[in-house]
């Protein structure tokens, strides 16, 4: 491309010469050529799904944007979703073509965090995650270490996933599931997976969900297939250099870091082949016996939540 304001498959793309944000070391020519050069392999992880963005712009703080502008085109593909949370409807756009992901890329969004499940059935999520949240601190290698426990549990259960680097800090492990089940059955799945990785090796692992009880432990977190959201593989990150979450082979996990792959670099990689879609394995059938499990398994948020009032009671208690 060339000029600082041009018109790419009838998106108009303006200030592409500025700062994409404070720290990226990156333009905003940067983040549409890339996501221009990979909508052929990330359009289809959005298609069909509720997309929530992170927004940013030099100088200001980044936010989260769920909700359409007023001002989005009406070519632009949405679905109202019912928010328990704020009480209200939520529009959300579908990306389901190259045209919406460059008009989400003038609106400088750079974060692509889709629903697991699709505008047909919110309901039934297609894939169970486990996201490896390391502590503060250079815990990448942590995070793999405890990925690599994921899938020894997972393959106890009879059950495989693929691996991305979460293009921040962490580690996500993606498991595709057969028609069927509903979010509260693979929600309580996923929390039997966490506390079986836990389990063997609690030194390193922890399904603690308050920050200050994981004691310098990763996190494994069984919450996103709940009805959260995950970055998607090939999404730029909002991080110094801008990194990409990119899929890797188990067997090169402990080799990788996440800064190997950023926008500059990363497209030159999937010009040839979408190795999320090689190294990700069929649909699986989730054992009853892991969904009943992890029923008896308290829910992380709810348990955080009443172990805080607990908290917050005796600490009134022991001032009285």
């Amino acid at each position: 491309m060339t000029g600082a304001d041009e018109t790419l498959d009838g998106v108009a793309l303006t200030n592409l010469d500025q700062t994409l944000f404070d720290g990226s070391e990156a333009t905003k020519r940067d983040l549409v050529d890339y996501l221009d050069a990979v909508a052929d392999r990330l359009v289809p992880q959005l298609r069909g799904r509720p997309l929530s963005v992170v927004r940013a712009r030099p100088g200001q703080p980044a936010f989260m944007q769920k909700n359409l502008p007023r001002h989005t085109p009406e070519w632009v593909r949405r679905v109202p979703v019912w928010a328990e949370a704020s009480r209200r409807e939520i529009s959300y756009a579908l990306c389901d073509d190259r045209r919406t992901l460059l008009w989400f890329a003038n609106q400088r969004a750079v974060e692509y965090h889709p629903t697991l499940a699709t505008a047909d059935d919110l309901s039934r999520p297609t894939h169970l995650v486990l996201d490896l949240d390391p502590p503060q601190g250079d815990g990448f290698a942590a995070a793999v270490a405890a990925a690599l426990l994921v899938r020894q549990a997972l393959a106890d259960a009879g059950l495989a996933g693929a691996v991305k680097t979460s293009g921040a800090k962490g580690v996500h492990v993606f498991v595709p599931v057969e028609p069927g089940p509903d979010a509260e059955e693979l929600a309580a799945a996923t929390r039997a997976l966490a506390a079986r990785a836990e389990r063997l090796d609690p030194a390193l692992a922890t399904t603690a969900f308050i920050r200050n009880d994981r004691g310098g432990r990763v996190f494994v977190d069984p919450t996103r297939t709940g009805g959260a959201t995950v970055a998607s593989v090939y999404s730029p990150r909002l991080r110094p250099g801008v990194p990409v979450s990119f899929p890797v082979p188990w067997a090169e996990l402990e080799s990788v870091t996440p800064a190997d792959w950023t926008i500059r670099t990363a497209a030159a990689l999937l010009r040839r082949r979408d190795p999320w879609a090689e190294l990700m394995p069929g649909p699986q059938r989730i054992p009853t016996e892991l969904v009943e499990e992890g029923r008896t398994i308290p829910v992380p948020r709810v348990q955080a939540m009443h172990e805080g009032r607990r908290r917050a009671r005796a600490g009134r208690a022991a001032a009285d």
